[in-house]
């Protein structure tokens, strides 16, 4: 009879046992350290370019700081609006980052003023700056010009007779044409392109006869040959790549003009993304970016490793940029509504 109760009382109870052990287990999981599993680098351009170089070499060297897999995730479109979007639609836990371009956060919405699927400094939590670095002017080695003066003097010969190709309407590229063309008094056709890569192949044929562009995808060509620099659109000198150390910058060649080109990229998440996971992030990827090892493989690409002290820095930065580039954008009258 003894055994009989007590089997009964244990067959009682072990329904309320198992609830009672999934209530207590259920908080333990939620409160697992991040991150748990792997994460998402969105890099909102096609694969190959200077933003995608960088997302691979920034989530490879994350994976062991964070003891997870970091993979890349392409999603270009609309001038990186597509993959801007879809992080600020992701959850908001950490786990898809944005690796944003100076375009989308600061200028895009000024040139899709109707189309902007969101609004970057609202929808998208700031992190950190990643890279900086400036772009470089190169005109086919096929062309006469041997400097920047030679081009400007042949602009000026024959107005509108040049032809500049840039990776689109808007980017960093066609606003420092247009500030260049204003400051020196010329005028260069523009032509956009759907992205850098088919403007640098018309270059290498002869289609076009120059471009302002990110080093990282013009010094391939510079080094073969088939491109000759002759600018760059920082104010000061790059002397951080052998090859351009005496590429004269814009302070020597336009004085007074106040040109000083900067594209810069920098890692963001959705809006309400926990701090404290905001703050891990920033902390693996400050790690990363000051690193021996990551400045060895962005110099002499033409990128020079920059981060901020806090996500609030970054934010304060984003706010000067913003105007910076509402200005550019307006002088250049640029739209793409």
């Amino acid at each position: 009879m003894t055994l009989r109760r007590r089997t009964l009382v244990g067959a009682a109870a072990a329904p309320a046992a198992a609830p009672l052990a999934a209530l207590l287990a259920a908080p333990a999981r939620a409160q697992a350290p991040f991150p748990n599993r792997s994460l998402r680098v969105v890099v909102p351009f096609a694969p190959g370019g200077a933003v995608d170089i960088t997302g691979r070499l920034l989530a490879e060297r994350l994976q062991p700081v964070l003891g997870q897999t970091v993979v890349v995730d392409n999603r270009g479109g609309a001038g990186g609006n597509i993959g801007a979007e879809f992080v600020a639609r992701s959850d908001k836990d950490g786990y898809t980052m944005l690796l944003g371009s100076v375009s989308i956060m600061a200028a895009n919405k000024y040139l899709y003023r109707r189309s902007m699927p969101i609004d970057p400094v609202k929808d998208l939590a700031p992190v950190t700056r990643v890279t900086t670095g400036t772009v470089l002017l190169v005109v086919n080695a096929q062309r006469p010009w041997r400097s920047f003066a030679d081009l400007v003097a042949a602009a000026k010969k024959d107005p509108g007779k040049i032809t500049m190709g840039s990776s689109g309407t808007g980017t960093v590229s066609h606003l420092t044409l247009s500030s260049v063309c204003r400051a020196a008094g010329i005028d260069i056709t523009h032509v956009p392109y759907r992205g850098g890569g088919p403007a640098i192949s018309d270059l290498v044929s002869g289609n076009i006869d120059m471009m302002f562009d990110v080093i990282p995808a013009l010094m391939p060509h510079v080094r073969e040959g088939r491109f000759r620099a002759l600018a760059v659109g920082s104010a000061e000198r790059v002397a951080y790549v052998p090859e351009i150390r005496d590429v004269p910058g814009m302070k020597e060649l336009l004085p007074g003009s106040g040109i000083d080109m900067q594209s810069w990229y920098a890692v963001n998440v959705p809006t309400g993304t926990p701090a404290p996971v905001v703050e891990r992030l920033h902390g693996a990827i400050r790690q990363v970016v000051g690193s021996d090892d990551f400045r060895s493989r962005l110099e002499p690409l033409g990128f020079t490793p920059v981060s901020d002290e806090t996500p609030a820095a970054y934010a304060a930065y984003l706010a000067q940029q913003d105007a910076l580039w509402k200005g550019l954008v307006e002088q250049s009258g640029a739209t793409l509504d």
